[in-house]
């Protein structure tokens, strides 16, 4: 074309991305000055770095041209192997997608050396099932919740903080009385349904129990420090106690159904035992709102009150 052209290669730091910008950028200068350039042709791979470098590259010369070799690679498929590795980089999204993979493979690999690798392929579904299923209802959020609030708690001095770790060990307990009631009533032929009951049937007392300690010392905690927000917490322990006689009772019955030998408990009195917990349950649901009704109406007045009465002082 008889153009007077010159080739420069300038290569920036791989490991960050800052010093390779302040590499291009001084490297640039250089050919710049050396040369007296005033235009230039930019050639690259193609990669999704491009739109990171092309600035720097435009702030000392003008860029004519930019073309773009693919050298034995699709340009989708690298721009994906970039997007993978900036998701990877932060420590937040690697957290969440490496450390249960992570998991599944010790597990799986712990599982086929012991020479139970149907054991382990059941322990790896169900933990990946468990994860997926609490990323979907937002349940982690609800435990990142609870473990900032016994953080704040111990740094707090709070009575809370020992009832949450007391409720945290019954918790616990609760799960394993669960495991054991489904073990000991367990049957081929019954369905989730029937298996879910039967864990609810051995530790929806401790669970129950659990939550109410917890909600105990957070109520403590807001009588002490936040008083006007008594109302909103007043009537959890009403709601989880009905939930629990209603959830107890509902086992109650389909265990003692007929098709179920040896428990202590015959349909009929499964069926009293499941209306009288309902019952029971609904009663203190009541309760609950009837208190907090009753509490917002007193903190409704009080301002009131207290500004008559400082009145009658004032002018006497």
């Amino acid at each position: 074309m008889g153009d007077d052209v010159r080739i420069a290669v300038i290569a920036g730091n791989h490991y960050n991305s800052i010093d390779g910008d302040r590499k291009i950028a001084e490297d640039l200068r250089k050919v710049v000055w050396d040369l007296e350039v005033t235009e230039c042709i930019l050639v690259t791979d193609g990669g999704a770095e491009d739109e990171f470098i092309l600035p720097v590259i435009q702030s000392h010369v003008s860029v004519s041209s930019v073309q773009r070799v693919i050298v034995n690679q699709m340009p989708n498929l690298e721009g994906t192997y970039y997007i993978i590795k900036k998701v990877l980089d932060d420590p937040k999204h690697a957290q969440s997608i490496l450390v249960p993979f992570g998991l599944v493979m010790l597990i799986f690999a712990i599982g086929s050396l012991l020479g139970t690798t149907e054991l382990a392929v059941f322990i790896v579904v169900g933990v990946l099932g468990i994860y997926l299923l609490f990323k979907g209802l937002g349940i982690d959020e609800y435990f990142s919740l609870a473990l900032h609030g016994l953080k704040e708690s111990f740094i707090g001095g709070r009575i809370s903080f020992v009832c949450y770790i007391a409720s945290i060990f019954i918790g616990l307990l609760g799960i394993v009385m669960g495991l054991s009631s489904f073990l000991t009533w367990y049957t081929a032929d019954a369905g989730v349904l029937f298996y879910l009951l039967t864990f609810i049937y051995g530790s929806v007392g401790y669970i129950v129990a659990a939550i109410l300690i917890a909600l105990l010392g957070k109520i403590i905690d807001v009588i002490q420090n936040e008083p006007k927000m008594l109302p909103r917490v007043i009537t959890l322990p009403f709601f989880v106690t009905g939930l629990g006689l209603i959830a107890y009772g509902a086992s109650v019955y389909v265990i003692s159904l007929p098709t179920i030998e040896g428990f202590p408990i015959d349909g009929v009195d499964g069926i009293r035992i499941m209306m009288l917990t309902t019952v029971a349950g609904l009663i203190l649901a009541f309760i609950g709102f009837y208190i907090q009704k009753v509490l917002q109406k007193v903190e409704k007045y009080a301002p009131e009150v207290k500004e008559k009465s400082s009145k009658r002082f004032s002018r006497h």
